[in-house]
């Protein structure tokens, strides 16, 4: 269900949401820190500025920081800001144009089960994948 690209964004926004507050982390440490590729990561950072959830400032002292608390992003936001439709969705069952005007025998179930996970990924927010982490540092302590 997620591309690649909003995985990473979405790791990066995990990884931003446990600094302190007011922090700002270099894109090449995010992505060490999230395994994921620098040249890669360096551009899902500037789609997720686009998006105004994070800002990003350049120079010595510059990275990224969440522009909005974790408790307010939502994965559904997320996957939004890079999950991009395409115009022409192909058919799960062939290589052929499949829509709602001409739907093919999966299409109907397809887009439920689509549209379900979609809104229960509306639900679900960062902080809420964070209290796991909360919990399991707590109990280390």
């Amino acid at each position: 269900m997620l591309t690649r690209t909003a995985e990473h964004a979405l790791r990066a926004l995990l990884f931003l949401a446990q600094q302190p507050e007011g922090v700002l982390v270099p894109a090449n440490r995010i992505a060490q820190a999230t395994g994921a590729p620098a040249n890669y990561l360096a551009k899902t950072l500037q789609g997720l500025a686009a998006a105004g959830l994070v800002r990003g400032t350049r120079g010595r002292e510059g990275g990224y920081g969440l522009v909005v608390p974790a408790s307010a992003i939502t994965v559904g936001q997320v996957i939004a800001a890079f999950d991009v439709p395409s115009s022409a969705d192909r058919c799960l069952l062939g290589d052929r144009p499949c829509s709602s005007a001409k739907p093919c025998a999966a299409h109907v179930q397809w887009q439920n089960a689509r549209g379900a996970a979609l809104r229960a990924m509306r639900t679900v927010r960062l902080q809420d994948l964070l209290a796991g982490v909360t919990r399991q540092l707590a109990v280390r302590s």
